[in-house]
């Protein structure tokens, strides 16, 4: 086990317990449509970012980073950007695909949004065979932040540490904010928010 600085990017659906929850008669379709929603976000993921893990309605993934890497910090915030663009293409396809389904899972697919967290830190990486598990205040933190205190639908919430190395997003609007949690004491944080249309309408960037 080693202690490691790392990126920290949590993608999450939101709406995705009012989904399940009322449309038990569908859910089925309501896995489905999750799984590909959440595929298609993983799949803009590049290096230096990596999938952890996956958590129901949301996606763990992180990067090694050193303690100031600042381009990989907006590498990754560039990717997170792709991740909406990504998301939003593929629920059109899907509201499209199986708008002549009558289940009201396919009739609400449009009504998903995605939100992400961005942190860096440092994290102790336990190798397990094959899987790394990533444990540490920074892994219990970037979870805590989903439950947070901002009102749009769709944000991209970043940690002061990770902003400083990222700094602000082009096409997007930046709040400075805080969160206060039981342990963890006064987080201040950076919403962003897309300033151009909606997100699923944003330009993809090049990531390379």
């Amino acid at each position: 086990m080693e202690l490691t600085h790392v990126a920290l990017v949590i993608a999450d659906i939101g709406g995705y317990t009012r989904f399940i929850k009322l449309h038990k008669t569908a859910l089925l379709h309501a896995q489905e449509i999750i799984s590909q929603l959440i595929e298609a976000v993983i799949d803009r993921a590049a290096v230096p970012l990596t999938l952890n893990k996956l958590e129901g309605d949301a996606a763990l993934l992180f990067a090694v980073t050193g303690d100031a890497d600042a381009t990989a910090a907006g590498d990754i915030a560039r990717q997170v950007t792709a991740f909406f663009s990504a998301f939003h293409a593929k629920a059109r396809e899907l509201s499209g695909s199986r708008a002549s389904c009558p289940c009201d899972a396919c009739q609400h697919i449009l009504d998903l949004k995605l939100k992400a967290v961005l942190h860096h830190g440092v994290v102790a990486i336990k190798k397990i065979r094959q899987f790394e598990e990533l444990t540490g205040e920074d892994v219990i933190l970037v979870h805590r932040l989903l439950k947070n205190g901002v009102s749009k639908p769709e944000y991209i919430l970043m940690t002061s540490s990770f902003h400083r190395l990222a700094g602000d997003l082009p096409g997007y609007q930046s709040e400075r904010s805080e969160e206060t949690y039981d342990a963890l004491g006064r987080i201040e944080t950076v919403v962003l928010s897309p300033a151009l249309a909606a997100a699923g309408q944003l330009p993809v960037p090049d990531c390379a």
